[in-house]
């Protein structure tokens, strides 16, 4: 089976580097988004997002021709589909417990959307990460809208449609690089699905392809992040324990991972990203009898952010008392960092964002923000200045450290109202 013709649907984190990619192999891609603006970008030979080297791959790419961005499907040999799954505005309740539903919308219309163009031959492959069973109703959805074809849920290895799940498991800022040598789970609905991504995805990356169930690929990456996500948990909670015991948490986890079986994370404001606060909740919704741990770490992380928005009043409530003369609204709130990691520009799900957001709207003083890894924040907090890290160092009253930015550890600085969320400084 030969793949001269891929298709990829949804242009972000995750669907422009991999189209890039295929396309840096000089395989014709056609790169399907709904984003105007995006598609306009691409089509220039730019990128709408921040990631390293992939603003060089992208450019060649479309200029040697492999690579356009359209928003309306075409055919093609092999479709990807990297489209978000996010939570409905609504949480069900199972058992008495309030669960974030996923939606599947995009998937859906992804779906919808390239049926139309589907011949014989053709491999479809989902890569959102997307609660287990999902590819199954992605093949439903085609099935329903092209009554002609046959598909693996009915016609097995004889099927005219490949389909097959391939989470991916790269890490931002490291993508380009991580797309190529990361091993690949390949989930398909029959082993010839399996093969045929394997075939497609060999055309670039390095790493080896472990074949599964679909179901199984579905689950791998959300145990991936879950596993993750309690990690982190557990150090989230530790350093709720020694805030009440006036113990230094940082000094704490360096003293015990001198253990030679013991690796504790680093506490933070919460948890960030499309994956590891998102994918746990995929699992929870599914079996929420049975994946208490899981739960209890998603409540644990989602709970640090109002632990610190509450250690932020408490040293406002300081700095009053110190400063006698002083209002709520004289006083000036630094928040440092936005992004949900270090020195990338991704907002996603980040507890940095959202606690700056909150302290905009309770406090009655000025709130600033240093993120050098963005220009603005109009789109997202229209209350907050974005300031630099020299004046926001030397002009405000209260400082809040939320992503361990590498110009902020590079920076020296100290001051009494410091809220220290990475230990940094």
């Amino acid at each position: 089976m030969s793949f001269n013709h891929i298709s990829v649907i949804g242009l972000g984190y995750i669907g422009l580097p991999t189209a890039a990619m295929f396309a840096s192999r000089k395989k014709h891609v056609i790169g399907v988004d709904v984003n105007q603006h995006a598609v306009d970008t691409i089509n220039k030979g730019e990128i709408h997002i921040v990631e390293p080297e992939l603003d060089i791959i992208v450019h060649a790419a479309v200029t040697e021709g492999y690579l356009k961005a359209t928003t309306t499907p075409e055919p093609a040999d092999a479709f990807l589909i990297a489209v978000p799954t996010p939570f409905k505005n609504s949480e069900g309740e199972q058992n008495g417990i309030n669960i974030p539903e996923p939606d599947l919308t995009y998937i859906q219309k992804a779906s919808q959307a390239i049926a139309s163009v589907l011949k014989p031959g053709d491999l479809v492959i989902l890569e959102s990460t997307s609660p287990v069973g999902a590819t199954e109703q992605m093949a439903d959805w085609l099935a329903e809208s092209r009554p002609d074809l046959t598909f693996p849920q009915n016609a097995g290895e004889k099927s005219d449609i490949r389909i097959a799940h391939c989470p991916e498991r790269v890490l931002p800022g490291h993508v380009v690089r991580e797309l190529v040598e990361n091993d690949r789970v390949i989930g398909g609905m029959t082993p010839k699905c399996s093969q045929a991504a394997i075939e497609l995805y060999k055309t670039f990356v390095e790493g080896e392809c472990v074949t599964t169930n679909a179901r199984t690929a579905e689950m791998a990456k959300l145990t991936e992040n879950s596993c993750r996500d309690v990690q982190i948990a557990f150090a989230n909670e530790l350093s709720l324990i020694c805030d009440e015991l006036d113990i230094d948490v940082w000094e704490l986890i360096s003293l015990a991972n001198r253990h030679p079986r013991i690796n504790i994370l680093q506490p933070g404001p919460g948890v960030g990203g499309h994956c590891i606060a998102v994918d746990p909740w995929f699992i929870v919704s599914k079996t929420p009898e049975q994946a208490k741990i899981i739960h209890t770490a998603r409540q644990v992380n989602d709970g640090k952010p109002s632990w610190v928005i509450d250690k932020v009043k408490l040293e406002i409530a300081n700095f009053l008392q110190d400063n006698p003369t002083k209002t709520a609204q004289d006083i000036v709130v630094a928040c440092y960092g936005l992004a949900f990691k270090p020195d990338i520009d991704d907002l996603r799900e980040s507890p940095a964002l959202n606690i700056t957001k909150a302290l905009s709207n309770m406090h009655a003083g000025s709130v600033w923000a240093v993120e050098p890894n963005i220009a603005s924040v109009e789109n997202v907090l229209s209350t907050v200045e974005l300031t630099s890290l020299e004046n926001a160092q030397e002009n405000a009253d209260i400082h809040l450290v939320l992503v361990d930015h590498s110009q902020f550890k590079a920076s020296k600085f100290n001051t009494k109202y410091l809220v220290d969320t990475k230990g940094i400084w």
